[in-house]
């Protein structure tokens, strides 16, 4: 099935240093795949696997979910989530909705912090989309871009089965978004990609740098795919 829902009407920014579009983000070495570069793989949907959905509650459902090789992505807004471990950025004075919980736990049982841990909120299971039956659950990675840059996390925790776009206040944070949950987020322009399979999946969840180190060679795995 074909359709249009990642046209992308982004505005990418300067992907690298000094402007250059294959130069990698900030420090990353050489070869680590771009804000543009990811982009532009996801441009054309040719197999919708998801959808649609609202980004906020009763919004339109227009957002898609495509398939790609080893990978499905959807381009949405970016509701800030700060449930999970308490802490000052979340909390029930920060946030009127906070919930003490998390879909996911860390290694030693306990909710997962969003504001320390970049991760990423999936629509919960429905007929629309199935994460289970994609390859997706807790710990999978995750790339998501924003006007030129790119931040790896994984998914985290699971949220209403209508609507989609939302991450943490660390992975908000880390992209330049205002992290705060009762006024920030970004109304638009946020590509997701979530890698798919049990190879796509960190050992453990709170391990940042496992996710980025796994997130990079997927999404180059991603570029080299048909």
């Amino acid at each position: 099935m074909r359709a249009t829902a990642l046209v992308l009407l982004i505005a990418c920014g300067d992907a690298g240093a000094g402007g250059d579009p294959d130069a990698p983000p900030g420090d990353a070495p050489p070869g680590t795949p771009t804000a543009e570069q990811l982009l532009a793989r996801i441009a054309t949907c040719d197999l919708v696997v998801g959808g649609p959905f609202a980004r906020d509650a009763g919004g339109t459902a227009d957002v898609a979910i495509c398939g790609f090789p080893g990978a499905v992505a959807w381009i949405a807004d970016l509701d800030i989530d700060c449930d999970g471990k308490m802490s000052p950025q979340c909390n029930l004075m920060t946030d009127p909705a906070y919930m003490g919980q998390t879909a996911a736990t860390d290694s030693h049982g306990d909710p997962l912090d969003a504001a320390t841990l970049p991760f990423v909120v999936i629509p919960g299971r429905s007929a629309r989309f199935d994460y289970l039956a994609a390859g997706l659950g807790m710990r999978s990675v995750v790339a998501v871009v924003y006007q030129g840059q790119v931040e790896y996390g994984v998914l985290g925790d699971v949220g209403p089965a209508a609507i989609i776009g939302e991450a943490s206040y660390a992975m908000a944070e880390r992209l330049g978004i205002d992290p705060d949950p009762a006024t920030g987020g970004a109304d638009g322009g946020v590509a997701y990609i979530a890698f798919t399979g049990a190879e796509a999946k960190v050992a453990v969840i709170e391990d940042h740098g496992a996710a980025v180190a796994l997130g990079i060679d997927r999404a180059k795995q991603l570029l080299e795919a048909p």
